[in-house]
């Protein structure tokens, strides 16, 4: 566990600040909660479209990059379907940099006609380069289309298609602008060699005059409850067929939800897990195989994924892992078995604790979802999760009625 401090500016932003005297080094780690799960169909990819735009100019910054780089300091951002994250490092001496650069970007970003233009074409060759031309790089969007019957998450954060990103239009981007990127909907944390009392300072003075805007309450359309086995066969120029077979599972802080990632962890954490061994060593089905969880804020996936041996099919290989599921099902979970997932798991936690981004964006992340402690809450649940609860849950979730699967065929 590691300290920080927590306030609120009059204008809604909440600031986290992260002191770490050993470091010469600040982390500037802004969230909005905006991702693709605020969007509406005919315009998917916004959020993701807008974290592009956001590297532009805005009022006081003629390019944002350059100004950073000026005073030694770095950035990048992503978009997923529940977040947009923006993060620098730089030296602490120069923390303030960060506060001027993001606060008025925040406030007085440039929406030319000109940097719109030039962002769309950057992303529409970003589709086409990520998922349209590689093998298997539209995957997501067949499967989320399958899965998903009306919640936003149907769409991958690049949007559903070319026309959508073709056809936003300036209002559109400027109300989403306004609807989005304001004080009350972010999150700030400054962490490394910074004082809160300094944190404190520059905050007030760089988005302290930032106006408060009335937050939106956005309907986002909840998924029915899946009572039928779904399936889609998708044709394409692939060396191998793949098989995506994927099961509904909780959201995020929910009952069932770390049950789910550490059944993930059972099934195919690594060589010795049940999919590597049976399937993949012992197998002459599956070249390689994993499954994981999507770890979304609203009901999420448990994923199984894997690729075929040449001219074997997915049909053949869903057989096969069905075959383990069953196994997996009716066989007592080791104690043992779950304690090596268990310290697994904790080891990765310390290791992500070393770089201070890590504890930036972790303070950052389950503040958006309601605390900064539930980062270490979430983990002590998930420590004490036994072999019956592991057991009751896969019985629950690996049914083949709330399957959705995707046999990707190589033509």
């Amino acid at each position: 566990m590691f300290d920080y401090q927590r306030f609120f500016l009059d204008n809604g932003l909440e600031v986290i600040v992260h002191e770490d005297s050993s470091s010469k080094i600040a982390v500037f780690n802004l969230l909005y909660k905006v991702g693709s799960r605020f969007e509406q169909p005919g315009k998917t990819g916004l959020a993701h479209f807008f974290e592009h735009l956001m590297f532009g100019s805005s009022a006081h910054v003629p390019e944002f990059d350059r100004e950073l780089e000026r005073v030694g300091g770095s950035c990048n951002a992503f978009t997923s379907p529940d977040i947009t994250n923006y993060y620098m490092t730089l030296p602490s001496s120069n923390l303030e940099t960060a506060f001027w650069l993001e606060s008025d970007r925040m406030a007085h970003l440039s929406l030319t006609e000109k940097s719109i233009e030039t962002q769309r074409k950057v992303v529409l060759e970003e589709f086409k380069q990520r998922y349209l031309s590689p093998p298997y790089g539209d995957v997501w969007h067949h499967l989320r289309r399958l899965t998903y019957e009306v919640h936003p998450y149907r769409w991958p954060t690049i949007g559903a298609n070319l026309q959508d990103i073709e056809g936003y239009s300036r209002e559109m981007i400027w109300e989403f602008y306004q609807n989005h990127y304001h004080p009350g909907n972010a999150i700030l944390v400054v962490a490394g060699g910074v004082s809160q009392k300094e944190v404190y300072r520059l905050a007030e003075k760089w988005f302290g005059p930032i106006p408060a805007k009335k937050k939106n309450h956005f309907s986002i359309s909840q998924e029915p409850l899946q009572t039928s086995r779904r399936s889609l066969e998708i044709q394409a120029k692939v060396p191998t067929d793949a098989l995506y077979k994927v099961f509904k599972m909780p959201a995020k802080g929910i009952e069932g939800y770390l049950e789910s990632d550490l059944i993930s962890d059972l099934l195919g954490g690594g060589k010795s897990s049940p999919l590597e061994q049976q399937l993949v060593k012992n197998g002459k089905v599956f070249a390689s195989i994993g499954a994981y969880i999507t770890g979304s804020v609203d009901p999420g996936l448990l994923v199984f994924s894997g690729k075929m041996e040449q001219g074997l099919s997915a049909k053949e290989a869903e057989e096969a892992l069905d075959g383990v599921l069953k196994d997996f099902l009716q066989e007592e979970i080791l104690d043992n078995s779950l304690q090596k997932i268990k310290n697994q798991s904790e080891a990765m936690k310390t290791y992500e604790s070393i770089q201070l981004l890590n504890r930036a964006m972790n303070l950052a992340y389950y503040a958006h979802l309601g605390d900064p402690q539930l980062y270490w809450q979430e983990f002590e649940q998930k420590a004490s999760c036994t072999s019956d609860q592991l057991a009751s849950w896969s019985k629950r979730l690996l049914q083949e009625d709330q399957a959705s699967v995707l046999y990707y065929q190589s033509t």
